[in-house]
């Protein structure tokens, strides 16, 4: 009955909703990257490399072998060292990363003006404002006790 009621807990408690809530919007957010790269910033680099297919790049370590109609002899496949799938998934790696950067770059700058408690346009969350108050209010306090010193 021990774990039935610690899954009661972490269902309640909401873990899972977040973790769920995570899950869709990591799957959304895929899917706006994905379209990003893939529609908008890889067409124009594709210009750049003059419609090279980096996926076709390999060094060929065998032939393939083909058989004869009239013969018995199996096919041999090619044995061949696919580089330019690896610079394919390199660049990919580098724009996708890139990209996520640009992104949370941009959002993290959305929260901190969100979360600027002098800043008037944007409603700031209670907590942080009590704490910019309580702040204010210490620095106030500071002053007074360093001119009663003096």
């Amino acid at each position: 009955m021990g774990i039935l009621k610690e899954f009661k807990e972490f269902a309640i408690k909401g873990n899972m909703v977040d973790i769920a809530v995570g899950v869709i919007v990591g799957a959304a957010f895929n899917r706006v990257i994905d379209v990003l790269v893939k529609q908008v910033i890889t067409p124009p680099l594709s210009l750049l490399t003059d419609g090279i297919q980096f996926s076709d790049r390999k060094i060929v370590l065998r032939e393939a072998i083909q058989a004869d109609a009239s013969s018995t002899s199996k096919v041999i496949e090619e044995v061949a060292i696919a580089y330019g799938a690896l610079i394919e998934a390199l660049i990919d790696f580098f724009i996708i990363g890139f990209t996520i950067f640009i992104v949370v770059k941009l959002m993290n700058r959305f929260r901190a003006k969100a979360q600027d408690p002098k800043n008037k346009k944007v409603s700031t969350p209670k907590d942080i404002e009590l704490l910019s108050n309580m702040n204010d209010l210490i620095k106030e306090q500071n002053e007074l006790l360093k001119k009663s010193i003096k």
